[in-house]
Formats: structure tokens, sequence, C-alpha cells
């Protein structure tokens, strides 16, 4: 016996056996619906759509408007219930991208941040080593003058020493001690900045997967069950 020779009862039972154990899809359905007239006819069947709706959409229909009137096809209410829950899948799938999206902003600025503040303490180093080395010179030539030496080389050293209006040594601890102060804090910068810019890595990975999730082709396509009519009749010879 040919599939076309099978009675009605045994496709309706077919279809129905394929929706209840979950082999059948509206995809399905729907291009079982383009095969032939017959198959187009029993495809489109109210209890055949009232099962995958059931299935798909488990949630109480009588509480839905678009259910409440029973004139309407099961085929139609299924297309509005999928339209809204495709629309539901796309804003919640948008909100997670933007959430996404905030979070490297953030973490973005948080790595600019750092790297000026490491920036700054640098070249706070930098002027406190410039500092510390003049004031060695000056105690050095402090030291010298206590020492014989030729008048021009003396008068020079003189003159650097009366530049000085704070006492030597008292400036040398102080510049000793800032200068380990910004070693301290580029040490703790720069750890902070190497796990902020992991933590930007990883937000950047995450985004990248949240932004090619598997519903976003859905969600951009239209629905098939509004696209099958132009093939149906350019089908509809086959029976």
């Amino acid at each position: 016996m040919s599939a076309s020779e099978l009675p009605d009862e045994l496709w309706r039972r077919i279809l129905e056996t394929g929706i209840h154990l979950s082999n059948l899809s509206y995809r399905d359905l729907c291009c079982i619906s383009i095969t032939c007239r017959r198959l187009n006819r029993i495809s489109g069947e109210d209890f055949l759509w009232y099962s995958l709706l059931s299935s798909d959409f488990p949630q109480p229909h009588h509480n839905d408007p678009s259910s409440a009137s029973t004139s309407s096809k099961k085929k139609s209410l299924y297309k509005i219930r999928y339209e809204r829950d495709r629309e539901r899948k796309r804003l919640a799938h948008r909100r997670a991208v933007l959430r996404m999206e905030s979070e490297v902003a953030e973490h973005r600025r948080k790595v600019q941040e750092l790297e000026l503040q490491l920036a700054e303490e640098k070249e706070k180093m930098k002027s406190a080593v410039v500092e510390l080395s003049n004031l060695r010179r000056v105690r050095q030539a402090s030291v010298a003058l206590n020492v014989w030496q030729p008048d021009v080389i003396r008068g020079r050293q003189k003159q650097v020493v009366e530049q000085c209006n704070v006492p030597v040594d008292s400036r040398i601890n102080s510049t000793e001690m800032e200068l380990r102060l910004c070693r301290q804090q580029i040490e703790g910068f720069d750890k902070a900045l190497r796990v902020e810019v992991r933590r930007l890595e990883a937000a950047k990975e995450k985004l990248a997967s949240v932004k090619y999730h598997p519903l976003q082709d859905n969600n951009l396509a239209p629905s098939p069950l509004g696209t099958r009519k132009k093939k149906l009749k350019s089908s509809s010879n086959v029976s």
C-alpha cells in the first residue's frame, strides 16, 4: 500500500502520535502541509494544532485573550503564541546583551582609570628619583666643603649647598620614603590592572557568546507559519 492509499484517519493518527512523542514540530507539520492538497487539509485540522499548542506553550489558554474565541483556528492561535514567545525571547536576549555591554564598558572604564593612576605614580617616582639624585649631590657638596680644594671648585659647591634651604638629610629621608611609597603604589596598581584586564577579557568573551546566541537566528527569521500559502499554490498539483 502506497502513502497515497492510506486513509485519512491513519494519517491523522500518524501525525498525532508524532506530536505526542515530540518527533513532529510545527515546522514539520508546515512542511507536510505543502506536499499535497490532502495532507494540507489534514495537517491544518484543529486537534493537531491544539496538541502542538498544549505541548509547546503549556500555560493555561483560558486566561489568554487570543484563545477566547472558539471559532478561531488553532493554527492561528499557535502563530500568535509563537510570535509572542519569539518576541519575548528576543527582548530577553537583547536585555542580556545590554547587561553584558554595560559590564564590558564598566571594566574598560576601570582599566583606563587604573592605567592613568599607574602612569601618574610612575611620573611621581621618576620625579622622586631625580630629586633624590640631586639631594645626594648636595650632600656630597656639603661634605666636600670641609675638605681642602681649589677656590673655584669650593665656590661652586658652596653655591649648590646655599641653594638648598631645607636640611639635606631631612629632605633625603622624606624623598626616600616617598620613593618607597610610589613603588608600593605602582605594585598595587599593576596587580589591580592585571586583574581588571582579565575580567574585561572574560566579559568580552561572554558578550560574544551572548551576541551569537542560538536563538538569534530564530528571532530574526520570519514566522514560518505565514509563508506557506505561495508554496502551497505551486505544489497543489502534486496530489
